[in-house]
């Protein structure tokens, strides 16, 4: 991390700040053993020029991890470089083009990940909602406002693709459940292709989901919560009492995943002493967020297991 010769209020605040994330108990992650990774709405990330602190705020929140999917990531690019100068020369970023409709919200999605950690596998995509044929054109017969953005990582002896996703929020709950069950039809036909790029599937995100209907919408098709993170208060949102944001996934390996997980609350009720007191809580979210980052740890050294399902005729 570069945060370098900083203001006092900014070194103040990134140290109440520390407090904070030191309260999350994230372990650290080991090179080839195990990954961080988490998934973080960053409200309107780049359309209004965030302060000095906040983009010191953001980055060093981003950097307890490996790897972050971060939505709402807008078509200015210049906060991110900011972000990315700080956080330093090991961090790359992968990300989607920008949708310039309304219901887009010119928004992308990108993955920021620590080189050192892990290694971009060279696919990344917007998936592409199934198409019929109608007269002589190939038409999708529903769609998502913004659709998923998918990548593939490897760190130690774990390949793995990502697919990270912002669904609607609109104004007909029936409209989101048909996203979240067309995505989650999408996601299990990726999974079932025969030349898919990868068979492990971690699927995170904002996904709006308000209630159970919703969640079992999505994981219908045999998605699952990492243990890590069931049966936990994970609220993502400031009140920490919904818990839009998910983490899911699709693996032949129950050990994929440790049993660290969470919610870095860097909120904590308070804006101060991060910023003044001044500061509406509104002001707030758009300086930092209105969401909280989800996280989990990752086992990425599985050749043991690997060898343990061969000898079991499991990998037949």
């Amino acid at each position: 991390m570069f945060h370098g010769q900083v203001s006092k209020a900014i070194a103040d605040g990134l140290l109440a700040l520390k407090s904070r994330i030191q309260a999350a108990d994230i372990p650290p992650s080991k090179l080839d053993e195990t990954l961080n990774i988490a998934t973080w709405n960053i409200r309107e990330f780049g359309r209004r020029k965030r302060s000095d602190a906040a983009i010191h705020y953001v980055a060093e929140i981003l950097g307890q991890f490996d790897l972050i999917g971060v939505v709402e990531l807008r078509d200015n690019l210049e906060d991110l470089s900011r972000v990315l100068e700080i956080l330093g020369p090991y961090w790359r970023s992968v990300y989607s083009d920008m949708i310039p409709d309304p219901g887009g919200n010119r928004e992308r999605i990108t993955y920021l990940y620590d080189k050192r950690a892990v290694t971009f596998g060279g696919f990344a995509a917007t998936g592409t909602a199934p198409r019929a044929k109608k007269g002589t054109e190939y038409l999708p017969e529903k769609s998502w406002w913004r659709p998923p953005y998918a990548a593939s990582f490897k760190a130690g002896s774990f390949d793995f693709v990502v697919i990270s996703v912002h669904v609607r929020w609109g104004n007909s709950k029936q409209k989101r459940m048909e996203e979240l069950e067309l995505l989650a039809n999408w996601i299990d036909a990726k999974r079932r292709e025969k030349f898919a790029v990868d068979r492990d599937l971690i699927v995170m995100g904002d996904f709006n989901i308000e209630d159970e209907a919703m969640l079992a919408t999505v994981t219908q098709r045999g998605l699952n919560i990492p243990g890590a993170l069931v049966g936990r208060e994970l609220g993502s949102n400031l009140a920490r009492n919904k818990r839009y944001d998910q983490i899911l996934h699709y693996s032949d390996l129950p050990e994929t995943f440790t049993n660290a997980g969470g919610v870095l609350d860097f909120y904590c009720g308070d804006i101060r002493p991060l910023f003044p007191a001044t500061m509406t809580k509104q002001e707030f979210t758009y300086q930092m967020s209105d969401h909280l980052p989800l996280w989990v740890q990752i086992n990425t050294d599985i050749d043991e297991f690997r060898l343990q399902q061969i000898s079991k005729g499991w990998g037949k």
